[in-house]
């Protein structure tokens, strides 16, 4: 993998990745960013997930003057959601730069923004019609631009903008930089190209980048208030060497990091708020086995290299398919298998679909253990460890000690007394975890932005739902089967 300080990213914006946790490009970023930092116009074909946000928007920060209160770079977003949460991330990368982004979007008071665009951002990210709007009211001008970037171009055209993208192109001064970025290049979307970019470099993500291999990988769909024992309980059975367990909030990582360490667990987490130094010190522990689980965020744990690796559990399923790939790639490595699993809520089993489909692999579906399962499991731990030390180790010393007990006590007492000191205790300290809401496959809002301009045409459902396959072994067992049985 490419690591960002291979690539000529500017110190302010290496601070930030620093700080967001992230050390390693991904494959969209590590092509697309050298291509745009040398000025080059660049169509990246991706799908949503693989970091196209920091591949545009790192050579975009790059070449702004952040003393001058003008809109320098713009980014065309075909939603809401999507305009606001790549401001963010934006905004996150120019942190230390002084540069500062602003999303623009429909169905959100005009007067407001109109104030919020007079406070000088030197980027925008809006979605067409909104924009279209602001431009035609002189309230947002777009002379500065050096960098215009189109993401999901063909989302955009799906939903009617195509021809709100030509006007805002031919508006803005020719001498700029376009970037596109779309998951497949319909011909409306390759005429863009071709008659309103100069001469673009092309990248392509395969599919194949997306594949997982060398990782059994798993499901347990349970409410979201069991899952912390559910956690406990597999755990407890498969006593994994090193586990990474990963969440979606900074508060979760601490409360699931407590509440393994109030159950007997050694675990760390680490996240965004914790100092460079306080994370290495937790991956140095984590390295050195003086930690068994590292509770992390994704932020936090992108790009780690560690050998060892042998469960990845995702608490929270992640919201993209790449940040799935990047968990649970954690483990299997250097041709050893790993073990994946994911628990899921009842309302995400359409998002889970989502998943499987990029990633092409299909996760089997386990039944949550029980107490009893999780008991059991401590068991055969010990006895594993004792035979293990049958075979491994002289005994002899021991031999006329064991005469004695057996003189007084018959084998199948002495044998369990031995279980009994050796099996770890199984603590049942109540642990409260904060409730998330729920990911589910995202749809289209039906606002004004969904719309064409002439309003003639909408396209509401954006994501493919999926259904509950398979039924549930209501006894508790822990068996694994196929979901599809």
């Amino acid at each position: 993998m490419t690591k960002f300080n291979e690539l000529g990213v500017s110190a302010p914006i290496m601070k930030a990745l620093e700080k967001m946790g992230f050390e390693e490009a991904t494959p969209i970023q590590a092509e697309t960013i050298p291509l745009a930092m040398e000025g080059n116009d660049v169509i990246g074909q991706a799908q949503t997930g693989t970091g196209k946000t920091a591949a545009f928007g790192i050579p975009m920060i790059n070449k702004i003057d952040s003393k001058l209160k003008k809109i320098q770079g713009l980014v065309v977003a075909p939603t809401r959601e999507l305009a606001i949460q790549v401001a963010e991330e934006l905004n996150r990368l120019a942190k230390f730069t002084g540069v500062r982004a602003l999303s623009i979007y429909g169905g959100s008071p005009m007067d407001r923004q109109i104030r919020a665009l007079k406070d000088g951002p030197q980027i925008v990210v809006a979605t067409p019609g909104r924009l279209l709007d602001h431009m035609r009211r002189k309230t947002i001008r777009i002379d500065a631009v050096q960098t215009a970037v189109l993401d999901e171009a063909d989302e955009m055209l799906n939903m009617g903008f195509i021809d709100d993208i030509r006007d805002i192109l031919k508006g803005i001064p020719s001498e700029r930089q376009t970037l596109l970025f779309s998951a497949t290049m319909p011909k409306e979307i390759r005429n863009i190209a071709t008659t309103l970019m100069k001469t673009p470099k092309e990248v392509k993500v395969k599919a194949k980048e997306m594949t997982v291999e060398n990782i059994d990988q798993y499901f347990v769909e349970i409410p979201e208030k069991y899952k912390f024992d559910t956690l406990n309980n597999h755990m407890d059975i498969n006593s994994p060497d090193l586990a990474i367990v990963f969440s979606r909030t900074k508060k979760r990582v601490d409360e699931i990091t407590e509440g393994l360490q109030a159950r007997g667990y050694r675990a760390e987490g680490i996240h965004g708020d914790l100092t460079q130094g306080k994370r290495m010190s937790v991956l140095n522990k984590f390295k050195g086995g003086r930690v068994d689980v590292l509770v992390a965020t994704d932020v936090a744990a992108r790009g780690l290299d560690i050998s060892g690796v042998t469960h990845v559990y995702n608490f929270d399923i992640p919201q993209d398919p790449e940040s799935y790939v990047h968990r649970i790639g954690r483990t299997g490595r250097a041709g050893r298998t790993g073990e994946a699993i994911s628990f899921i809520t009842p309302r995400e089993i359409a998002h889970l679909h989502l998943i499987e489909k990029t990633t092409k692999s299909k996760m089997k579906r386990l039944v949550p253990p029980s107490n009893q399962d999780a008991q059991r499991g401590q068991q055969q731990v010990t006895i594993d460890k004792i035979v293990k030390t049958i075979n491994q180790k002289d005994l002899q010393p021991y031999q006329e000690a064991a005469k004695e007990l057996l003189e007084d006590n018959d084998s199948i007492t002495v044998i369990a007394a031995a279980l009994s000191m050796l099996t770890k205790e199984r603590r049942d300290t109540p642990v409260k975890i904060s409730s998330v809401a729920p990911i589910s496959v995202k749809k289209a809002h039906n606002s004004k932005d969904s719309r064409r301009s002439n309003n003639k045409r909408f396209y509401g459902q954006r994501g493919q739902g999926g259904r509950n396959q398979g039924g549930r072994n209501r006894k508790g067992n822990f068996q694994r089967r196929n979901r599809d049985q």
